[in-house]
């Protein structure tokens, strides 16, 4: 068994050579690869030429069958990863549109952690996950190479086009954008595609340096994968260095006046390093220098601080006092961010070798909540002792921490409820969300389809089918905004494109970049 192990993990030769076929069923997502493994005593040699398919869709097989003897043994595929993508899916969807009634929910304005705060690292997290099981085999290193230019390529693409300004979707039914304000930077052109940029070069340039074999101990999966957190730890040398140390002057940005058609210019004061105030830290001013003060977002969370406005912690008018820097631009997802969240991609990955390398329950889940509870405790030490605050803006180092060791120990839940205890059903609408989350992202999470529905207006814009539903059918016959405006998020949207996605799933129709 040991040797079967060792070919079925693509990790070198064995002393009983087994030729292998792939076998891909008919649809997409049921179970979608059977491995079969012959025996052969005449052909010491493994047989290498698999294929590899890239799509996140399909970077989640992680069970995979072999027949011995002509029996098929065929283990289930790990619903964990539908599941936990779904899930971040919704919580994007729920904190987009509900933090504005409840801003308990939406993003924290500078340190501390809200629930809106966990959707990005845990994107970047099963990103991380799926990579690793993407490129558990790499049979020529130059098609891969390509393919993932190629899809990062296609992020940025669907990035510019629908963070970049040129969609105002869902209530504004214009579009186009102004090029000298076009946002670079965003959840997918930026943050995702860098990361899974770097991340799977990482994976797909050192396939050929991996062990054979696994030695026994903790650590030795580390130690197997050590190029991995060689990379991660580079990214976190540039961005605590450059975080700290860079200077960072003083910076100017046009305003508009209220009156309209007249500008001014608002100069913030600065002239200091390692800041990590909203005003002078390192991570502004690189966005600052790279793509312009122009080209960044020009409505950062900072506005809702008490120190711009009393309506703390919701936004609201500004106070008479406020700062110069509260109406100024900021790039949540930007260039050194960015490269600080390299860091929750390699952890995702090496969640995604334990699930390749170690078949247990049990083993998987020491590995799983020992890291998980691991980075959570660090991150917590980091953050109280104010050595470095949990920030998601500045994507800081106790934030890494604590969203990666959150993602890990929420991964290992679902792990231990669907694929160990075997309790899918209440999870099924999560599993397909999750396996049409590129769909469901640009459809729901970025308001296209609500758009769409928008379009097709009685007198004006206001008086729309969505408009109608969400006022009429939630907020009036709840008597309160915040709770209708939930209750429609809930199920307008949310249960929605669930079933829309278990449909989808049903007819075998899955978008993929």
């Amino acid at each position: 068994m040991a040797d079967v192990r060792r070919v079925e993990e693509g990790l070198g030769n064995t002393t009983t050579s087994l030729i292998k076929e792939e076998v891909h069923e008919h649809h997409h997502h049921d179970d979608e690869k059977v491995e079969k493994f012959v025996i052969s005593n005449k052909d010491r040699e493994e047989i290498k030429g698999e294929t590899q398919d890239h799509h996140l869709e399909e970077d989640k097989k992680a069970g995979e069958g072999i027949v011995l003897n002509n029996q098929i043994i065929k283990s289930k595929r790990i619903a964990t990863l539908d599941a936990f993508r779904g899930l971040t899916i919704v919580l994007m969807i729920l904190v987009d549109d509900a933090g504005g009634a409840y801003a308990r929910i939406d993003h924290s304005p500078w340190n501390g952690c809200t629930l809106a705060d966990f959707v990005m690292p845990f994107f970047l997290f099963i990103v991380g996950v799926a990579i690793a099981l993407a490129f558990k085999r790499v049979p020529n290193v130059s098609d891969a190479v390509k393919k993932i230019v190629v899809r990062t390529l296609k992020l940025l693409f669907w990035g510019i086009l629908l963070q970049g300004g040129y969609s105002h979707a869902p209530n504004d039914l214009s579009y186009g954008v102004d090029m000298k304000h076009i946002r670079w930077c965003g959840i997918l052109q930026q943050r995702i595609a860098l990361v899974y940029l770097i991340v799977a070069l990482i994976e797909t340039m050192t396939v050929k340096m991996r062990p054979t074999v696994l030695g026994s101990g903790y650590f030795t999966i580390f130690n197997a994968y050590r190029w991995q957190w060689i990379g991660g730890f580079i990214a976190f040398v540039i961005y605590m260095i450059t975080t700290y140390a860079l200077y960072v002057p003083d910076w100017n940005y046009m305003l508009d006046d209220d009156n309209g058609g007249t500008k001014r210019l608002i100069t913030v004061k600065c002239g200091m390093r390692g800041h990590l105030g909203p005003a002078c830290n390192a991570v502004g001013y690189v966005d600052r220098q790279v793509w312009g003060v122009n080209h960044l977002y020009s409505q950062p969370v900072w506005i809702r601080l008490k120190a711009c406005t009393l309506s703390y912690p919701e936004s609201g008018p500004l106070r008479e006092n406020a700062p110069t820097w509260c109406l100024g631009p900021f790039e949540p997802e930007g260039l050194l961010s960015s490269i600080s969240a390299i860091l929750s991609g390699t952890i995702g990955v090496h969640y995604g070798h334990v699930l390749i390398h170690f078949k247990g329950h049990c083993e998987r889940l020491k590995q799983w909540v020992s890291m998980g509870f691991g980075l959570l405790i660090l991150a917590v030490i980091l953050h109280f002792t104010d050595a470095i605050p949990l920030n998601k803006q500045l994507y800081s180092f106790s934030y890494v921490c604590f969203t990666a060791g959150a993602a890990g120990i929420v991964f290992s839940g679902f792990y231990i409820l669907i694929d160990v205890w075997g309790i899918r059903t209440p999870f099924l609408f999560l599993e397909w969300i999750g396996m049409n989350a590129m769909l469901v992202f640009v459809m729901a999470a970025q308001g296209i389809f609500p758009a769409f529905i928008n379009g097709w207006y009685y007198e004006t814009p206001e008086k729309s089918l969505v408009h109608w539903i969400e006022k009429h059918v939630f907020i009036n016959v709840w008597k309160s905004e915040r709770v209708g405006t939930l209750l429609y998020v809930m199920f307008a949207e949310i249960t929605f494109w669930g079933v829309v996605a278990g449909i989808l799933h049903k007819l075998g129709i899955y978008w993929k970049l």
